[in-house]
């Protein structure tokens, strides 16, 4: 909940900017209009560069891929035990 604030909060203010902006008219109107596809467009980019940036600082887990193929392994021996056939290993 305490991010949707934030999140309309920043909404709210950029709305208020904007129209004050198309007010005071000193930008001229042709470019105080695009102002919101600009910002979707920045916004877009810096998901992307946030998300690149994320996939190039993937950490790696030894010992939860360790954990993994034990899980695996217990998984085979129960469905066995069960009767299902899980394959040659």
């Amino acid at each position: 909940m305490k991010h949707i604030v934030k999140i309309m909060a920043l909404l709210v203010a950029l709305s208020a900017i904007w129209i004050s902006l198309l007010q005071i008219s000193v930008i001229p109107d042709s470019y105080t209009w695009l102002l919101p596809l600009y910002s979707i467009i920045t916004l877009g980019c810096y998901g992307l560069f946030m998300v690149g940036i994320g996939l190039m600082q993937f950490p790696t887990c030894p010992q939860e891929a360790i954990l993994l193929q034990q899980d695996i392994i217990e998984a085979k021996d129960f469905l066995k035990t069960k009767g299902v056939d899980v394959g040659s290993d």
